[in-house]
C-alpha cells in the first residue's frame, strides 16, 4: 500500500509565504514524477507545478515566478514553495505521484488527502 501525505497548509495573508510538503510512503519501486493540483471551490482541479525525477519541472502560468517546487528523491519527498501569494491562489491543494509499486511492478495513481491554503487579510 502507498500513501502520499501532505502537509503545510494554513492561513496567509496576501503577499505571504507558505510551503507544502508531501511524503510517499509504502512498498514503491519508482515515482517518475511527482507534482501538485489544486482545486478552488466550484472550479475544475488544476495542475500546479510537476518535478520528474531529474529534476524537470513545469508550471501553471498563474503560479510561475511565485512558486517552486522541489524534491528529495531519496526521502520521496516533493516540495511547494507559494511565495508572493495571492487571493486567487486560495484552494485544496493536492499532492499527485504515478507510483510503481513495489509489490507488481504495475504503475499507479496516487493521490494525498489535500491541504488547504487561504489567502485572506
Amino acid at each position: 500500500q502507498v500513501q502520499l501525505v501532505e502537509s503545510g497548509g494554513g492561513l496567509v495573508q496576501p503577499g505571504g509565504s507558505l510551503r507544502l510538503s508531501c511524503v510517499a510512503s509504502g512498498r514503491i519501486a519508482n515515482i517518475k514524477r511527482m507534482g501538485w493540483y489544486r482545486q478552488a471551490p466550484g472550479k475544475e482541479r488544476e495542475l500546479v507545478a510537476m518535478i520528474g525525477s531529474g529534476g524537470i519541472t513545469n508550471y501553471e502560468d498563474s503560479v510561475k515566478g511565485r512558486f517552486t517546487i522541489s524534491r528529495d528523491n531519496a526521502e520521496n519527498t516533493v516540495y511547494l514553495q507559494m511565495n508572493s501569494l495571492k487571493r486567487e491562489d486560495t484552494a485544496v491543494y493536492y499532492c499527485y505521484a504515478p507510483v510503481i509499486a513495489g509489490t507488481d511492478w504495475i504503475m499507479y495513481d496516487f493521490w494525498g488527502q489535500g491541504t488547504q491554503v487561504t489567502v485572506s487579510s
